[in-house]
């Protein structure tokens, strides 16, 4: 049994990768299958999944990746599991049903929550528990929300009949016939309510937010067993032996396993993360101190900056102001478009993320002309994600300057576009590598399976990292030293207003 099942659940869609473990220790994809679901918005602000088509979506696309491949469940090792963070379901134990729509992490109904408890003083103590700021971004609070709104709910949670979970937690239920509530110590790190340094539930958080404890799942390693999965699914029962939050996974698919090592992965959002190894690292400029790992019972930690839109602005050009049908040809209208233009376009759309934090923030456009029309607007888009990644790393370099990031590794769906990777290399300042597989979200989750299956470890996993090109600095000081004013300009007009 030598191959992995990685399922990757998203934002907008759900993705199953099967991977070959060579006998050096690296994972080869052969065979994956995806599928979309929606998205709904209910309210300004509010952004829900139907927690069936989480489900439903999952167990499509893995049984679908192993019949493309042409194999066997019987030659499958494990299965690792990946997922978008922070969305947080609530459901009854007996029945498996669950009481509302997911709340995506996108979702900003809680902001009034977030801000009654910074009145109230109490930031610098969650902070300095959970390495996370008050914000409608984390779990807590939405299930705060949920308790308070939804009739019976924290009466019934008191009594032991609810289970809270991120969409992990959610797919493990499921997977496993309800045999299994548990969570890994990433996903865990981001709901607001776990001790990072403690590495266990919050008593005193919970209370502040009215939280019973009996709702919690059980918090694991990331490379270990979560249970098997119910036999009728594939045939037989297959262990599931990996399980961490999206950005966590995808940067082991990085195998950014060093301290001073940081990647950046640019879907829905982006998200940054440098790696912090057992130094936890509380940070001065609104970064997040966060869990990278939980590994044979050792800790690493991570500097995070989160960044609320990216591949995210795309998906507005299309769908929102019609100028494009597919996402590709962004790049071509941005080479297209006439640069000394300088139109700024500030994709706070939910927020602002790091590390601004603004919840109240919207989207704005700066500068625009008579002449400006979609090949500037495409170009603003684009230039957007690495301004905002500049930030994250202006962030690290201040709260960390002894191990200053000096290289980033890049995957996600944008990184395809080469005038995008060379446009933030040129604003960085640094050297931007992208792997042969981009899909590192995936590949994360089945290493951490892999690994607990005895197939592969930190080592040959690492060796087994390739580069697919590098993208090299190579605009003047001037010219990005007067981009990059511009953009901070229009960031605090758009907070302003």
């Amino acid at each position: 049994m030598s191959l992995i099942l990685a399922i990757d659940q998203g934002t907008t869609s759900t993705r199953a990768i099967l991977f070959q473990a060579g006998a050096a220790g690296d994972l080869r994809p052969l065979a994956q299958a995806q599928e979309e679901f929606p998205q709904s918005y209910p309210q300004s602000g509010w952004v829900e999944h139907a927690p069936l088509d989480l489900w439903s979506t999952t167990a499509a696309t893995a049984r679908a990746a192993v019949e493309q491949a042409g194999r066997r469940p019987a030659e499958i090792a494990a299965i690792g599991i990946t997922n978008q963070r922070e969305t947080t379901l609530l459901w009854d134990r007996a029945t498996g049903a669950a009481l509302a729509p997911a709340v995506v992490w996108q979702d900003r109904r809680s902001a009034a929550i977030c801000a009654d408890l910074k009145a109230q003083g109490h930031e610098p103590l969650i902070t300095a528990r959970t390495g996370l700021l008050l914000d409608p971004y984390f779990s807590g609070t939405k299930l705060k929300w949920l308790l308070d709104t939804l009739p019976g709910a924290r009466a019934r949670a008191e009594r032991g009949e609810l289970a809270f979970g991120t969409v992990d937690s959610w797919l493990i239920w499921n997977l496993t016939g309800g045999r299994v509530h548990a969570t890994d110590a990433t996903n865990a790190a981001r709901t607001l309510l776990y001790d990072i340094g403690e590495n266990r539930w919050d008593a005193e958080i919970c209370g502040l937010l009215d939280i019973p404890m009996s709702l919690l799942p059980e918090v694991r390693d990331c490379a270990g067993p979560f249970g098997v999965t119910r036999a009728d699914l594939f045939g037989r029962e297959i262990p599931i032996l990996g399980v961490a939050g999206d950005q966590q996974a995808a940067a082991l698919g990085q195998a950014c396993f060093s301290a001073g090592m940081m990647k950046s992965t640019y879907g829905t959002g982006c998200f940054a993360l440098l790696n912090t190894g057992a130094r936890r690292i509380a940070s001065s400029n609104r970064l997040l101190t966060t869990i990278a790992a939980r590994i044979d019972g050792q800790t690493s930690y991570a500097l995070e900056g989160s960044i609320f839109i990216a591949g995210a602005v795309v998906h507005w050009l299309r769908d929102g102001l019609k100028i494009i049908r597919t996402a590709a040809e962004t790049q071509g209208l941005a080479e297209a478009a006439d640069a000394d233009q300088g139109v700024v376009l500030v994709p706070a759309f939910t927020g602002l993320g790091a590390p601004y934090w603004r919840p109240d923030c919207r989207g704005a456009i700066f500068g625009l002309t008579r002449n400006s029309g979609p090949a500037e607007l495409a170009r603003a888009a684009l230039e957007s994600v690495a301004f905002q990644t500049r930030d994250l790393m202006e962030a690290m370099r201040a709260d960390w300057p002894e191990a200053a990031p000096g290289r980033l590794r890049v995957d996600g769906g944008m990184t395809a576009s080469d005038w995008t990777m060379q446009f933030l290399a040129d604003l960085l300042d640094a050297p931007v590598d992208r792997p042969v597989v981009t899909e590192t979200t995936a590949l994360g989750a089945a290493f951490l399976a892999a690994r607990a299956a005895g197939l592969t470890d930190e080592t040959g996993f690492a060796q087994s990292w390739a580069l697919e090109r590098q993208f090299t600095p190579a605009m003047v000081p001037e010219r990005r030293a007067a981009l990059y004013d511009r953009w901070t300009r229009a960031v605090r007009a758009t907070m302003a207003f």
